[in-house]
């Protein structure tokens, strides 16, 4: 399996230590392409789908990424990472296809949760009937096992059934980097390049590509609000209530979803150096202080991936 690096931050020594992440990475990509008909890969514009879509740049290089983006919009984005986005898929000249999730309540698929509140779990009724409208065997994202418990009981090639579900006993081994890529009449597979990365491994490899990035993950100037112990963004869909007290403060991301409930950290992280120094420093990861559906849900993350989230 692809060494994930030393938990310590410390640089490790072995040679071609994110060669041997990006390789395993790249041969995943590609085996996805040759077994599957019709697969994916999930692009948000934050920093691991970033890392995603320059691993799918090299797989494929000199010719086009041979699948689809596509991007489940819960509608609370920042707009940073929709600018990223919309920059990057013009850059390469992909196929991008967006799934509204505001199209999904409209349709009577899913019940609006009401104003200002997170529409982060019922994106998973967007994203299975994304996956049937396009018939997608294969959906490719950035989880890594390093984010959450449930996560890390993931296999590389994750196994979804025709209600995409996900089912732990029903899981292939994957022994010796062999990898089982079929699936029955209407399931799927839900594919994890990234399974081995750790947070810090993310960012060394930014570095060492030398990729842009949305300028959230970046120390700047923001407006917040302190609620449930996260710093949330004041935005269309969050607003002050007394005796909150909005206020400018010098802040970063870790993690970017649903802005209802991603909270911010304070920082001046300018840099990436100054990233990579203050995330080998933390002692929380970066979903456990910042993501208020893993803080906060009445479900565990394990629960909402049994009904289909990614």
């Amino acid at each position: 399996m692809a060494h994930s690096g030393p938990a310590s931050g410390l640089e490790p020594t072995a040679p071609g230590y994110l060669d041997v992440l990006e390789s395993h990475a790249v041969f995943v990509m590609r085996e996805v392409a040759a077994e599957c008909q019709r697969p994916a890969l999930l692009f948000s514009g934050g920093k691991d789908s970033a890392v995603l879509l320059r691993l799918a740049e090299k797989a494929f290089q000199p010719g086009p990424i041979p699948f689809p983006l596509l991007h489940v919009d819960t509608g609370h984005n920042f707009p940073e990472t929709l600018e990223f986005r919309d920059l990057r898929v013009s850059q390469l000249g992909a196929d991008l296809r967006v799934a509204l999730v505001q199209d999904s309540i409209e349709q009577g698929r899913a019940e609006d949760p009401g104003p200002g509140q997170s529409r982060n779990r019922i994106q998973s009724v967007t994203l299975t009937d994304a996956i049937s409208r396009g018939s997608f065997d294969a959906c490719i994202g950035g989880a890594r096992r390093d984010e959450d418990k449930a996560r890390a009981k993931e296999r590389i090639l994750s196994v979804r059934d025709e209600h995409s579900r996900w089912q732990p006993d029903r899981q292939r081994p994957e022994l010796w980097n062999l990898y089982h890529g079929r699936v029955g009449i209407g399931e799927h597979l839900r594919v994890f390049p990234l399974s081995d990365w750790t947070e810090i491994d993310v960012w060394r490899y930014i570095r060492r590509e030398d990729m842009a990035l949305p300028s959230i993950y970046y120390a700047h100037q923001r407006q917040v609000i302190q609620r449930d112990g996260m710093l949330l963004a004041v935005s269309e869909w969050v607003t002050p209530t007394p005796p909150e007290a909005a206020q400018w403060l010098s802040v970063r991301y870790r993690t970017v979803g649903d802005a209802t409930l991603t909270g911010a950290v304070r920082s001046h992280a300018y840099t990436i150096e100054q990233v990579i120094a203050e995330i080998a420093e933390s002692r929380v990861s970066e979903r456990g202080a910042t993501r208020g559906d893993d803080k906060f849900s009445e479900s565990s993350m394990e629960d909402r991936k049994r009904e289909g989230y990614f």
